[in-house]
């Protein structure tokens, strides 16, 4: 039985849509971060970066539990536990879902959560952090659009890196009203968004009114 500790966010859906994908139970505990319960030192235990979300595999290696923070490195952990073909491990297959998930991590989520911050949730406006982020996130956009036009999932066949990056595509549609300036990601984040294990993850946890 997988713990997952989340909130619905782009990053927490990747991991409840990934437990989807692969079929472990898992059991929710939402982590609410609009209340700061993601400083709680309970979690702090779980999480060391205070982030959501956070996993805790009760049978983890050896039979015994392991926590595990990080999307990237949760998303690979599960794969690897499950033997899944979301994380190949052919070294060619597997370079490329790896390069796919890097650029997630260290420019989807980034720059498209700076520029939702500048747009839609910072107290003042600051005209230079809005164009600065959204001028980036139309430039991932382009060289995601780039690679799609040439291949149907970003690392070739559906992949962690596709699972990690839809919840920021779904907040980018939302951002710009659309994604009609991106053909070949508009195609990519509709074939995603019909997958059984997404439509579900992304309901994922279901907040009380």
């Amino acid at each position: 039985m997988i713990d997952l500790y989340t909130f619905p966010t782009p990053n927490g859906w990747k991991v409840s849509i990934m437990l989807e994908e692969i079929g472990l139970p898992y059991t929710t505990h939402v982590v609410h971060i609009g209340k700061d319960e993601q400083f709680a030192p309970d979690f702090l235990k779980i999480s060391p970066n205070n982030k959501i979300p956070a996993i805790v595999d009760q049978d983890g290696p050896n039979g015994s539990p392991i926590s595990v923070f990080e999307t990237g490195a949760i998303l690979m952990y599960l794969a690897r536990k499950t033997d899944s073909d979301l994380l190949p491990t052919d070294p060619r297959k597997f370079t490329a879902v790896a390069e796919w998930l890097m650029f997630q991590m260290g420019s989807i989520g980034p720059m498209f959560g700076q520029m939702g911050h500048f747009v839609r949730f910072a107290k003042e406006d600051v005209p230079y952090g809005k164009k600065r982020y959204t001028d980036e996130s139309r430039r991932i956009l382009g060289v995601m659009n780039t690679r799609l036009a040439v291949q149907e999932y970003l690392a070739g066949a559906y992949s962690i890196a596709d699972i990690a990056s839809y919840g920021w595509i779904k907040s980018a549609e939302m951002m710009f009203d659309g994604l009609d300036d991106w053909e070949h990601v508009d195609r990519w984040y509709k074939a995603v968004g019909v997958r059984p294990a997404v439509q579900k993850g992304i309901t994922v946890p279901t907040l009380e009114a």
